[in-house]
């Protein structure tokens, strides 16, 4: 069914799969956002309990809202860093493009969820969480198929931004995403551009017991 040339472009897709924080102002068309969405859906999931929930933000006003809470939320990370080395080059980062990104969509975990009965999560009550983050890896690399790019915003109060959103209590924050089409193209992390940090071998990470 997959051929070696499909393997190579897959590996190739995954090489250019980019946290992206520069957007440029182009709208994402809706047919793509869908096929996003439905492409996010063929993740698996523990009990196939399809836990994940996507919000699309709309409203200039939680959007606006959203950029000021990630920016005091940068701010005071930043004082972690005071006194090292590294609190100037914090700074420099830019860590999110909550402002310019065409498309704002919140990733939630549904704790409770009727569907898959319970099974897997007895002893790993994490697997749903888990399942959520294979359904957004399975969008993003959709989105990078189409020459969208997606930026991850981790730095923030889940808890506020679940406040702000209004979202049922046995929701908990999985992802801020940021998504459009990157102002520039590369296949190499910018934070690894930036001199923040490189990507180390990979055989670093493998461990037998």
């Amino acid at each position: 069914m997959f051929d070696a040339e499909f393997a190579e472009r897959f590996t190739q897709l995954l090489r250019w799969r980019r946290d992206v924080r520069h957007f440029d102002r182009r709208a994402v068309a809706e047919a793509d956002m869908r096929a996003l969405l439905a492409c996010a859906a063929f993740a698996p999931s523990v009990g196939n309990a399809q836990p994940w929930r996507f919000v699309r933000l709309r409203s200039p006003g939680i959007r606006d809202a959203l950029a000021v809470h990630v920016d005091e939320q940068n701010a005071l990370a930043a004082e972690r860093y005071a006194g090292q080395v590294r609190h100037d080059h914090y700074l420099s980062l830019k860590l999110h493009g909550l402002r310019e990104t065409p498309e704002l969509m919140a990733v939630f975990c549904d704790e409770q969820p009727e569907a898959g009965h319970g099974l897997g999560i007895a002893t790993m009550p994490e697997m749903l969480r888990y399942s959520c983050v294979l359904a957004i890896h399975n969008l993003w690399l959709a989105a990078r198929l189409r020459g969208i790019g997606l930026g991850w915003v981790s730095i923030l109060d889940p808890q506020t931004v679940q406040t702000m959103l209004d979202v049922p209590a046995h929701w908990s924050l999985i992802a801020l995403l940021c998504i459009g089409y990157p102002a520039n193209e590369t296949d190499t992390p910018e934070l690894e551009q930036r001199g923040w940090q490189p990507r180390e071998p990979s055989s670093d990470r493998v461990f037998e017991r």
